[in-house]
């Protein structure tokens, strides 16, 4: 945890959750991600998957994370979602304002617990 501390920036609400200065409602911690609940749910299930270590989108983490990390990210995503229950659910990655990316700290959001349309937006 001590790299991705060194990783983050100040100014980045998603680091400041992981570093726990903002408190969220924390459902899973791993080595390299830690999930928590949307504060403004679209669906019953509504999770947010962020890496620990500060990367503003996927394009940059994957520029710089081993293969394994970005593996990880997705596995620990599917994993929440299948507790989740129901019969699906889905992830979703916004990458950037055009995308509808409001937080520039990559996270995957994970919906369930209700039917999804598509196309999605």
């Amino acid at each position: 945890m001590s790299d991705a501390l060194e990783s983050r920036d100040p100014h980045c609400l998603f680091c400041k959750i992981v570093s726990k200065e903002i408190p969220a409602a924390e459902v899973a911690r791993t080595e390299g991600a830690i999930v928590f609940k949307d504060v403004h749910p679209k669906a019953p299930t509504h999770l947010l998957v962020v890496p620990l270590r500060h990367a503003a989108n996927l394009g940059e983490f994957t520029a710089t994370a081993a293969n394994h990390e970005v593996g990880d990210l997705f596995a620990l995503a599917s994993k929440m979602g299948r507790e989740a229950g129901g019969d699906g659910y889905r992830i979703v990655v916004n990458e950037g304002p055009d995308a509808g990316q409001t937080v520039f700290h990559l996270h995957l959001h994970v919906l369930a617990g209700r039917a999804m349309s598509w196309p999605p937006g």
